[in-house]
């Protein structure tokens, strides 16, 4: 079995970037940074979505399926440096050259990456590798966009085609899964500012077995998977979650996702 990676990022602003580029000094608190950032991308572009580069990577999650099981988990510990998180998840692509697949990671979360992996000096040689080093990436690698190393179960189930894209959180639930538990993207920076990281990594947590039950789905529906071989793949993943059901979002996962099959 080729391992399958399933990532998704929460951000931040990267303060010290901001701080950098318009001159701001230490004297200005981190939120009013954040604020007066904010408050200029509204006027410019009439929202306040920070531009990619702007966007620093706080938590990185994943889910991992290998022949070895299906296993969870937030890169690094709380406290780690967004340079430790980012090459520690461009360290697992080059111990397991996973197929990696995620939502909206070609509009979103590899650009962050990209971006913030330049920033710190970052090294990933086989996630940009095109068929220098390896000659079966010519052919599939993890760049181009209709090749099948990465994924983007958003882009791909609309057509490519951005005015036909779905909310995970809507999609999932259609499905009879959970979808998204406890807080959005744009709680994530209030709650930063709380102290809540821990709330933050259970939420991209919930987002990425989402993203691979979906993912099974998905596999399905192509004829990858038989129906008794993708009831295995979902009963795994219940069950793993059972045996960490000690943590709370995991109870509130296993909750919502009763109540979601009791409609």
């Amino acid at each position: 079995m080729t391992p399958t990676l399933v990532f998704d990022l929460e951000t931040i602003p990267d303060i010290d970037g901001l701080r950098r580029l318009s001159g701001w000094g230490q004297d200005v608190p981190d939120a009013e940074v954040a604020e007066r950032a904010f408050a200029a991308r509204r006027e410019e572009k009439g929202h306040d979505f920070l531009p990619l580069h702007l966007q620093r990577v706080a938590v990185i999650s994943c889910t991992f399926r290998d022949d070895s099981g299906f296993r969870v988990r937030t890169l690094g510990k709380q406290g780690d440096s967004e340079a430790a998180l980012i090459a520690g998840f461009f360290k697992t692509i080059e111990r397991y050259t996973p197929t990696l697949v995620s939502w909206n990671g070609s509009g979103f979360d590899l650009p962050v990456l990209h971006y913030r992996g330049l920033i710190h000096g970052l090294q990933a040689p086989r996630y940009w590798d095109m068929g220098e080093e390896d000659r079966d990436f010519k052919f599939n690698n993890y760049i181009s966009r209709y090749h099948q190393r990465h994924t983007d179960l958003m882009d791909l189930l609309a057509k490519y085609n951005g005015r036909a894209n779905a909310p995970l959180d809507e999609l999932a639930k259609l499905c009879g899964f959970p979808g998204k538990l406890g807080m959005d993207g744009s709680q994530v920076w209030p709650a930063w500012l709380a102290g809540k990281e821990d709330e933050i990594r259970a939420y991209c947590e919930t987002d990425v077995v989402n993203t691979w039950l979906v993912y099974c789905r998905f596999r399905l529906m192509r004829g990858e998977l038989d129906p008794h071989s993708y009831e295995a793949e979902v009963q795994l993943v219940r069950d793993t979650l059972t045996a960490s059901s000690s943590a709370p979002h995991w109870q509130e996962y296993l909750a919502a996702w009763d109540a979601e099959n009791s409609v």
